[in-house]
């Protein structure tokens, strides 16, 4: 009742100010000297508390007061500030065009104050940069992982860890809206499209720790997603060797109506040809994704939002052949395979949105959401596999010398998992002199049903058993030689609710003087009816800014971040879920610098962060490829701890790159297990690494074009990651300690423009495209093979050998972009 008093209030004061207040709309667009559109420039009335932003085309529209002079502002980062005087008459509406010129100097703030900005740990990363990363996955995560505590060792996937966490403990939000990922991917080869659609966003912000209470209950990082509203009509066309997206964009009439429609399909066939599995490859990945928004009034915008995603995985495979081993010992593996693997994945989402603007300074959120996904993984996939051991003689090397085992292994798996979930979240936002409070609450009903049923059938060769020894008088048990390894089966089905509510403010003092100071504080509550469990956790940021000559900000964050289980976590090895589980519980204590300063005469950031993580009633959990399977049990504790670096900006003039390095170690202790020494007495392994435990963690984002030739631009990537920790199949965890070799990768694009947009619309010869863009991309440029996982195998000497799985190799991409 006091709610709905509340919004018809609100509705009376939006009909008083549209009737009062007397506008007219500017149509404008920013170009620079050569005449290309600016895109991302920040154009607002000076002294005014509304601005907007230009979309690509460098085109905007901007309501103002009419029948009065006001002063436009045009700001942009690489850019002098524009200003221009405008008087309009009510209900006009004009086509402007504004030049700006390219700037090295800091610019004054025009817009409307980011409050969130510098006074939290989210760091904001251009959009446009999506389109210059050369990215075999095509996902926006690509760029999330060339940033400092940020690592990934799978380029065919779009998870990432973050600080020692696991690819579970991340948020993903697109318009306040927690995005969800599916849960029975066990490659990075079925993972498909990311949610995210790239062309479609207007601002990207990451945290990887100490975030606001704003954001949910997981332990690592933040990805918060928006998408933009388009000014005008527009369309774009992408299509490379891997697939195609194609994007449509407008505001008809009014301007009060805003579309987005996006289209994508990913073939990955090409790709994939280059592991060593060699077979028939079926990817064909398929997202549907539509963005609408209508304003009512100007104090009340409704705005949906829905995506289809439909990822379909079969493969065929006919014969691997893997060489592994030293120089002393050079091996082979060869598998026939006979049989298939189909996965389909297909997930529906929609969401609405009421934001209503309750007078100057409040505003008000209302959302519901809804997912429904239905996860299909059947295999039966036979192997008939050689170890060979190769010769090292000059004049046969490489070729098989002897064999050292046969075998045969089946793989058998029928997985359905079912998840509905329906959302519904309020946000309250209120500005008011040096606060910036924000209310939310949240209310998420889930159902899951899920039936599992996985095993692996053996022959007494010993595909990971040893055969029995062929010695007379040697008992042989006849019956032994065919062996069921590995059963996983579950039927479970779970119904549950989850209840959130949080609190936060962000202070700020500001003096001419000493420092400018925020202090970002707030807290959640939770509740799951699954276990009965209420979580508080409060979260705090203080930030200070001091008034030196050079430009200084620090800040340091705590606070508790308790992620509640979702399925994966309650569900052990065996398929048996625990109703007991708690959540685990991560305490973030982080320190940080930030150094803005000019070198020739251009624009940089030097950031540094040191940072520790106490972490407590831990689920356990082992990494095949990027499926993880936990324990089920919270009987672990363990740490974080480390040192980010990065220094971005232009080392190239209007090309911003940057180099990110980390040092972290993360370790757990396992409650109570031991094993028995060659003593006989129990021995405690004590702290063990995690699975995401990774010393060493450097990138390189970097661009470039010709000096006398713009058009033609280079950019680059380029990642380096010691080694995860991984252990023996079936093995106790402690024995997990064995390291894979380190992840290194560099994919480089060049892309040519072909149509420059002012050159041609003066002479008539655009033919209706604004640009067209042609690209090459190579992916793994220097050829590496990098190992993602290991295949366990057995001779008839019992000797065990662990075969590595390894990753694409190198490509070349064709790329072609269309903007018309």
């Amino acid at each position: 009742m006091g709610i709905g008093w509340h919004l018809i209030f609100s509705f009376q004061l939006c009909a008083i100010f549209i009737f009062a207040q007397e506008t007219a709309v500017i149509r404008g667009r920013v170009i620079d000297a050569q005449g290309t559109p600016v895109e991302s420039a920040n154009v607002a009335v000076i002294g005014g508390n509304f601005g907007v932003t230009t979309d690509i085309k460098g085109r905007f529209d901007l309501t103002i007061p009419a029948n009065i002079e006001v002063e436009i502002g045009i700001s942009h980062i690489s850019y002098e500030l524009k200003k221009e005087k405008v008087t309009l008459v009510q209900g006009e509406e004009r086509k402007m065009e504004f030049n700006v010129e390219y700037s090295s100097k800091e610019l004054d703030e025009v817009t409307v104050k980011d409050e969130g900005g510098n006074r939290t740990t989210m760091e904001k990363i251009d959009p446009k940069l999506l389109s210059s990363l050369p990215n075999p996955s095509g996902s926006i995560e690509s760029i999330i992982k060339t940033l400092p505590g940020v690592v990934s060792t799978n380029e065919l996937s779009s998870t990432y860890a973050v600080r020692g966490g696991n690819y579970d403990e991340n948020l993903i939000y697109v318009n306040d809206i927690e995005v969800y990922r599916p849960q029975l991917y066990s490659s990075g080869q079925q993972e498909g499209l990311s949610f995210i659609n790239s062309k479609m966003v207007s601002s990207l912000s990451f945290s990887a720790g100490g975030f606001e209470a704003r954001y949910g209950d997981k332990m690592s990082s933040v990805l918060d997603v928006r998408y933009k509203k388009p000014y005008s009509f527009g369309n774009s066309v992408d299509v490379s060797l891997l697939g195609f997206d194609i994007l449509t964009e407008g505001s008809p009439g009014s301007h009060r109506f805003t579309y987005m429609l996006g289209v994508r399909q990913r073939r990955n066939n090409y790709l994939l040809s280059s592991l060593d599995t060699k077979g028939e490859y079926q990817p064909v990945f398929t997202d549907f994704q539509a963005y609408l928004t209508y304003d009512i009034s100007e104090s009340w915008e409704i705005s949906g939002l829905a995506n289809v995603a439909l990822n379909n995985y079969r493969f065929i495979p006919d014969v691997r052949e893997t060489e592994f081993g030293t120089l002393q010992q050079a091996l082979q593996l060869t598998v026939y395979f006979d049989g298939q693997e189909i996965s389909n994945y297909e997930t529906y989402f929609g969401s609405v949105t009421n934001k209503f603007k309750i007078g100057k300074t409040d505003e008000l959120s209302v959302i519901v959401s809804g997912v429904r996904s239905f996860e299909d993984e059947t295999a039966d996939v036979m192997g008939q596999y050689f170890i060979n051991e190769l010769d090292k003689s000059a004049d046969n090397i490489g070729d098989v010398a002897f064999n050292r085992g046969v075998g045969t292994y089946l793989d058998h798996a029928r997985n359905y998992l079912t998840v509905e979930w329906l959302n519904a979240q309020l946000i309250y936002r209120l500005k008011k002199g040096k606060h910036n409070l924000e209310l939310g609450g949240q209310v998420r009903k889930e159902f899951i049903k899920d039936r599992f049923n996985e095993w692996v059938l053996l022959d007494s060769a010993g595909f990971n058993l040893p055969k029995t020894p062929d010695n007379p008088g040697f008992p042989s048990d006849r019956n032994s030689s065919l062996t069921i390894s590995e059963r996983i089966r579950a039927s479970n089905y779970t119904e549950s609710v989850r209840s959130s509510f949080y609190v936060q403010d962000v202070l700020s003092w500001n003096s001419d003087t000493r420092s400018d100071r925020s202090l970002a504080v707030g807290a959640r509550i939770a509740h799951w009816s699954y276990n009965n469990e209420t979580i508080i956790s409060p979260r705090a940021t203080f930030t200070v800014k001091p008034k030196w000559k050079k430009n200084y900000r620090f800040q340091f964050s705590s606070g508790l971040y308790q992620q509640q289980p979702f399925y994966r976590e309650i569900r052990n090895l065996d398929g048996a879920l625990n109703p007991d589980i708690k959540s685990q519980k991560s305490i973030h204590f982080i320190a940080a610098s930030h150094y803005i300063f000019k070198a020739w005469g251009r624009p940089f950031k030097f950031s540094s962060e040191v940072y520790y993580k106490y972490m407590d009633d831990l689920i356990p959990y082992i990494i095949d490829n990027v499926r993880i399977r936990y324990y089920g049990e919270n009987n672990s504790h363990g740490y974080a701890t480390g040192v980010d670096f990065k220094i971005n900006g232009e080392f190239v003039k209007n090309a911003e790159s940057w180099f990110s390095l980390s040092l972290m170690k993360t370790e757990e202790d396992i409650d109570d297990d031991f094993f028995i020494n060659e003593s006989g007495e129990k021995e405690y392994p004590g702290y063990i690494p995690r699975p995401t435990d990774q010393t060493v963690n450097f990138s390189i984002f970097f661009q470039d074009y010709l000096p006398n030739n713009p058009t033609l631009k280079f950019n680059l990537t380029l990642h380096y990651a010691t080694g995860l920790s991984f252990g023996p199949p079936n093995a106790p965890k402690y024995q997990h300690v064995l390291r894979i070799p380190p992840y290194r990768r560099v994919d480089m694009g060049i892309s040519k423009r072909l149509l420059s947009e002012d050159r041609e619309r003066k002479n008539g010869k655009n033919g209706g495209f604004d640009s067209i863009w042609l690209g090459v991309e190579f992916f793994n440029l220097l050829g590496i093979n990098n190992t993602i996982s290991y295949i366990w195998v057995k001779d008839v000497t019992n000797t065990t050998y662990a075969v590595p799985n390894y990753l694409t190799n190198r490509l070349i991409n064709l790329t072609l972009s269309m903007n018309f």
